[in-house]
């Protein structure tokens, strides 16, 4: 794949997973807006708030510039990526967020990303396993350790450090991802896109109608809230999009719609 062909197949990835979310809401559709950087590119978000997902974003991007945001490389940049994450009406369901990434410099290309499940108090055993199980499935085929190098990232990378605690039950994450063997780096990273809404579908088709209690309600804010603070603290794509001059409305789709403290 070239850079051309990683831009196609993120928007297919994104265009995919937003028809697979709207099988859940009958009447309402998710909102494209599209926006320009000011160094070159730019992207589209595409934002639902309906009956099932009280707010769903999923974002698609691709821009550059002459200087890399970031301790992580210098000079000219590219940087393109699917971004996404749901929070639910229903508290039992959970939030999901993925991320998909590829970004190149002068010197050096990289793949970055994963997708983590976060119940939002209400945690079920089974659905965790599934989630795993699915994660686990999808890369045996690129490698028999990278499910648990990668869900261990998960384990240290969301982590609430206020909070004593993960953000969620975990899932994948990787990042500066480059073995030299492109072929196989980019079937990987494929994969991971792929293979996220077989992930997360039968754990909402399970969970969305399922009877909840305004009590219920309340906690799932209160979780929320803790949510909040680890994207707006310690969430890497946060700070690379503030850095990198992005659209902030974009970068800030991951917050939930309401939250209590």
């Amino acid at each position: 794949m070239d850079k051309e062909q990683i831009v196609a197949f993120l928007k297919g990835l994104r265009t995919a997973i937003i028809k697979r979310f709207e099988t859940l809401e009958p009447t309402h559709r998710f909102e494209k807006t599209a926006w320009k950087h000011h160094t070159g590119g730019g992207g589209e978000m595409s934002v639902l708030r309906g009956d099932v997902f009280e707010k769903a974003a999923v974002n698609w991007s691709a821009v550059s510039g002459e200087k890399f945001p970031g301790d992580d490389a210098s000079g000219p940049f590219f940087a393109t990526g699917v971004s996404l994450i749901t929070h639910m009406a229903n508290p039992h369901a959970p939030t999901v967020h993925m991320n998909v990434r590829y970004i190149e410099t002068k010197e050096k290309r990289w793949f970055g990303g994963g997708y983590d499940l976060t119940p939002m108090g209400y945690p079920y055993p089974e659905d965790t396993e599934h989630f795993h199980n699915a994660a686990k499935k999808a890369l045996a085929p690129h490698g028999k350790e990278l499910y648990a190098q990668f869900s261990k990232n998960a384990k240290e990378y969301f982590f609430i450090p206020h909070r004593g605690k993960e953000r969620g039950v975990g899932g994948l994450f990787f990042d500066h991802y480059s073995t030299g063997d492109w072929a196989r780096d980019t079937e990987m990273w494929r994969t991971v896109g792929e293979t996220f809404i077989e992930a997360i579908m039968p754990i909402y088709l399970k969970r969305v109608h399922q009877p909840y209690t305004e009590a219920e309600k309340e906690i799932q804010q209160r979780m929320r809230a803790h949510y909040v603070e680890f994207n707006l603290l310690y969430d890497r794509g946060t700070r690379f999009g503030f850095l990198s001059g992005g659209n902030p409305e974009a970068i800030l789709c991951s917050m939930p719609p309401t939250a209590k403290w």
